[in-house]
């Protein structure tokens, strides 16, 4: 099984694709697809659509996940995410692939064992789970946290 990881945002894009056989998971590929901060909303939501249909066309996943939304306390900042959200459902959408989508929480307990673990302490133990291997960035990292948690969350089911 094929999974795309998604860690959602207007600015910086996530996302991390592994092989998952099992209970044993292996790094296919990862990166970040950034958009340019002074362009319009509408040609930077469209450059992360493309450039995620261009990540799952290459990449060829079974199934999609991402992070469920959650509420900022900048109503602005919400929006902006909830937008670039939209877009890469759309991305996945139009590629037939479908969203399983997990709290936050949720995909940090099952790759740190806590769910208040900090964003370096997930990047940490992606690191660990998946050696060797050169994580993008911090958003690629999420990205490749959200597909590990996915495959073991999954395996639950």
């Amino acid at each position: 099984m094929i999974i795309l990881g998604l860690d959602p945002s207007l600015s910086s894009t996530g996302w991390g694709v592994i092989r998952s056989e099992g209970a044993r998971i292996a790094h296919i590929a990862n990166g970040q697809i950034k958009t340019d901060a002074a362009a319009p909303i509408a040609e930077r939501l469209a450059a992360l659509q493309a450039g995620l249909a261009a990540v799952i066309a290459e990449h060829r996943p079974d199934r999609a996940a991402a992070e469920e939304i959650f509420v900022n306390k900048n109503p602005q900042s919400t929006l902006k995410l909830a937008q670039a959200r939209g877009s890469v459902l759309a991305a996945c959408g139009g590629a037939g692939l479908a969203v399983n989508e997990h709290a936050a929480r949720l995909v940090k307990k099952a790759v740190t064992g806590t769910g208040a673990a900090e964003k370096t302490q997930v990047a940490a133990m992606v690191k660990v789970l998946l050696p060797a291997v050169t994580i993008a960035g911090s958003d690629a990292a999420d990205a490749l946290a959200v597909a590990i948690a996915d495959a073991h969350l999954s395996r639950r089911t």
